[in-house]
């Protein structure tokens, strides 16, 4: 299964979402590699999947969640990244409204900047 596969199997609603987070995810890390890892997509820096994760992209009944490895680390004037395990910090999306492109570029290239270090 390719990242497209998971996306066109998505719920319409959610399936929008996906298709609107791609270009955004792929414009801020332009050296990353999109692959299915673990079950959901993965953008990450390294030569195979899940070698220096940045983000993630999973979709569940009523809603996406976009999630950054190491969010937590992020500085996030907005306040929407919600603290998970680990370092991981994410945004769970309802609707493709609630993608602020120009803030979620910010967070992916601080989580990248992160995994060059």
């Amino acid at each position: 299964m390719t990242v497209g596969d998971y996306l066109a199997g998505l719920a319409g609603p959610l399936r929008e979402i996906g298709e609107k987070l791609t270009p955004i995810i792929t414009a801020a890390l332009p050296g990353a590699t999109g692959a299915m890892w673990h079950g959901h997509p993965v953008w990450s820096l390294g030569d195979r999947p899940g070698q220096r994760p940045v983000c993630l992209v999973k979709g569940y009944g009523s809603y996406v969640t976009f999630g950054l490895w190491r969010g937590q680390e992020i500085t996030d004037p907005s306040g929407r990244l919600i603290s998970g395990a680990r370092a991981m910090a994410a945004v769970k999306l309802r609707d493709v409204a609630d993608i602020d492109p120009a803030l979620f570029d910010d967070w992916l290239r601080a989580a990248a900047h992160l995994e060059e270090a």
